[in-house]
């Protein structure tokens, strides 16, 4: 049994710590369905990617997930913070007034910040950019590791990370949708045998396809332009292989790799820069304006 006599003194500063309790209660309740949405939308998240037709369904499911729960965050957070100032005596009514005025004023000198929050809309609705894909957007390049109506977040390949506002992005160059090419532009010297080139490039990509690590990333077999341009010092032969996303540069690199012991066993040189230093011949013609020099007598400087 309590003894309510016991805790008069507690009486004057009943209301104090009936609002206090209020406020816990209300933080606690926000913390609840703030971890019921979150894992709602989680399971929500793993059951549609799980679901999805490919890999491109999945990872815009997976960014549209996580934007979700961060607009989630925010709304909750919001409401909460209404409920505490209202509990606490702070009237509600004047603040959503000023509100409504200052976000009027404040509208005019944000318009960069409502228009990054439209362009992120669009840029989730339209799936031109999701979490896992290397992209190109306002100079920047990376893997992008986060994406929210506001900014987009790159993580670059020396480790960088940089912040983009997605007002800044006006053209998107995805370099991981559906699939990607490995392009290379290979040199051989014009003394060099071209039909011996092809027969290696061609027998390095059917060994790379074969290869059981680099196999299930190639999708083609090896595309070979022909030669692109005859160069100061080199024949300069282009061919592509497509491969899975994100993998055009370790088959690229893997390629490139096997061509040069293939281009050393047919004997096909890689050509290197060459020049002719030419000091001319006793008789030439010296330049304009140069003045040769008359043999003297010995003796005399």
């Amino acid at each position: 049994m309590i003894d309510w006599a016991s805790l008069e003194w507690l009486r004057p500063w009943w209301p104090e710590l009936k609002s206090a309790l209020k406020v816990l209660a209300i933080l606690a309740g926000a913390w609840v369905v703030h971890a019921v949405i979150a894992r709602l939308l989680g399971r929500v998240r793993r059951a549609a990617a799980a679901r999805a037709a490919d890999v491109e369904s999945s990872k815009w499911i997976e960014t549209v997930g996580r934007v979700l729960r961060y607009t989630a965050s925010i709304v909750i957070g919001l409401i909460t913070a209404m409920l505490v100032l209202n509990e606490l005596g702070v009237s509600i009514a004047p603040i959503l007034g000023a509100a409504g005025v200052v976000g009027l004023a404040v509208g005019f000198g944000a318009q960069s910040l409502i228009k990054d929050y439209f362009t992120g809309f669009f840029l989730l609705v339209e799936n031109q950019i999701r979490v896992g894909d290397v992209v190109e957007i306002a100079g920047k390049s990376g893997f992008v590791e986060e994406v929210t109506l506001r900014r987009v977040k790159l993580r670059g390949y020396d480790g960088a990370v940089h912040y983009v506002a997605n007002g800044l992005i006006t053209t998107v160059t995805n370099m991981s949708t559906e699939f990607a090419f490995a392009v290379m532009d290979i040199g051989i010297s014009y003394r060099s045998n071209i039909g011996a080139a092809f027969d290696a490039l061609r027998r390095v990509a059917a060994e790379l396809r074969a290869d059981p690590e680099f196999g299930p990333r190639i999708l083609e077999d090896l595309q070979i332009a022909g030669v692109d341009s005859l160069a100061d010092s080199a024949v300069v032969i282009r061919c592509r292989i497509k491969v899975k996303p994100l993998e055009q540069w370790n088959v690229r690199r893997e390629f490139l790799r096997r061509t040069k012991e293939a281009f050393d066993a047919a004997g096909v040189e890689i050509p290197f820069p060459h020049r002719t230093i030419y000091f001319g011949q006793p008789g030439d013609v010296p330049a304009s304006g140069a003045r040769q020099s008359k043999p003297q007598p010995d003796g005399i400087a």
